[in-house]
């Protein structure tokens, strides 16, 4: 093997090494991008599930208080039939 044929099959295996490793960049590049926007998402879903559970317990307490509310009007419903009952039968 000449001189010149060491040296041009030493620059192909180079050159395909210098591939070889911008490849792996370009792909360990994609995955952190990825991983970031992995985060980022997680993020978000908890914030969102944060704010839902707010919104819950906003919702849940509205929910007791109408309840209550509407125990008393039926407690004054019931009150007030038995007072015209109570008018009609005398």
């Amino acid at each position: 093997m000449t001189s010149d044929m060491t040296v041009k099959a030493a620059l192909e295996a180079l050159n395909k090494a210098l591939n070889q490793l911008d490849n792996e960049v370009d792909r360990q590049v994609e995955a952190s991008r990825g991983a970031t926007e992995a985060e980022a998402e997680l993020n978000r879903m908890i914030d969102d599930r944060a704010r839902i559970a707010q919104e819950l317990d906003g919702a849940q307490d509205r929910a007791n208080r109408l309840e209550e509310a509407n125990r008393e009007v039926s407690r004054r419903l019931v009150t007030a039939m038995e007072t015209i009952r109570a008018v009609l039968d005398r």
